[in-house]
Order: C-alpha cells, then sequence, then structure tokens
C-alpha cells in the first residue's frame, strides 16, 4: 500500500514532505496538500519556484530596493 504524504512549509518557506500518518515535526506547517509522493513532489515543483530561504530572498532583495537598483533597466 502506498504510503500517503503530505507537503510541508517552514518559516523559511521552505518544502518537505512527509508521512501524512505521523505527527508533524516542531517548526514545520502543513502547506494544505497531500497526496501520493509523486503529486506531493508536482506540488512542491509548482509552488517552490525559489528554493533560497525566504531570509535569504528578503536580504538580496534590500539592498536592491534601497538603491533603486534594476529600476529603467
Amino acid at each position: 500500500m502506498p504510503t500517503t504524504h503530505q507537503v510541508l512549509v517552514n518559516d523559511e518557506e521552505q518544502y518537505a514532505l512527509y508521512p501524512a500518518a505521523r505527527e508533524v515535526p516542531d517548526g514545520w506547517t502543513p502547506a494544505g496538500f497531500s497526496g501520493s509522493e509523486d503529486e506531493c513532489v508536482a506540488h512542491v515543483d509548482v509552488h517552490w519556484t525559489d528554493t533560497r530561504p525566504r531570509s535569504v530572498r528578503e536580504a538580496t532583495a534590500a539592498p536592491r530596493a534601497a538603491t533603486g537598483a534594476g529600476e529603467g533597466a
């Protein structure tokens, strides 16, 4: 019998697949999707388009926003 997985997300907006029958580990929250492993991988592929942690995305976006880099290019 195939294992049902659920998609989890953490505070850094990183995704993980986890067996649905197990308790969600600390630091992770259900993302609202469950299914076969392949279905969960497909869901993550659609929703996790930038695999950098949120803190890194925010840190690298802040200097550009502050300096106006990229405007009018």
